[in-house]
């Protein structure tokens, strides 16, 4: 029983020591740090600059689908569609989706097409290279050969 313990340990810890776990650990952190980062960017520039035309806060923005609609709260009557706060996370979404792209995974994949660029010429100069040699060898078999021609014909 001991060895099956053993053996359930040293598998979650050779889980935990994979490099997968410790990205993931780590993009979700970063990602938690960014939330909070995209949140200030939408209530500290977006929701003012919409503020400009109505209200700061893009909560307060509903439509009431069935009436009366008064009160706020828990004192709310009537059935609203809170098309504001389904606004503001749209917002919110498309600027981090916007930051991701343009900060991370655009140069990313740049980076990646400029490595795979310099792979493949580098592998068209070995090629080129052994192409050369295959070239030079067969020069010299036909020259052999033709030296072995020429000196057979002379005996």
């Amino acid at each position: 029983m001991s060895e099956k313990k053993a053996t359930v340990w040293q598998g979650f810890k050779a889980f935990l020591m994979r490099g997968n776990v410790v990205d993931l650990a780590v993009a979700v952190v970063i990602g938690a740090a960014f939330t909070n980062i995209v949140n200030s960017v939408v209530k500290g520039i977006i929701n003012p600059l919409i503020g400009a035309v109505g209200t700061k806060n893009l909560d307060s923005y509903n439509s009431c689908l069935k009436g009366p609609c008064t009160g706020t709260g828990d004192s709310a009557t009537g059935v609203r569609i809170l098309w504001g706060s389904v606004l503001g996370a749209t917002l919110t979404f498309v600027i981090t989706a916007a930051v991701v792209y343009f900060l991370m995974v655009l140069p990313m994949s740049k980076y990646l097409a400029k490595m795979e660029a310099r792979r493949k010429a580098k592998e068209g100069t070995q090629e080129i290279v052994e192409l050369t040699e295959l070239e030079v060898l067969k020069e010299i078999r036909d020259a052999l050969v033709a030296q072995r021609g020429s000196g057979h014909n002379e005996r």
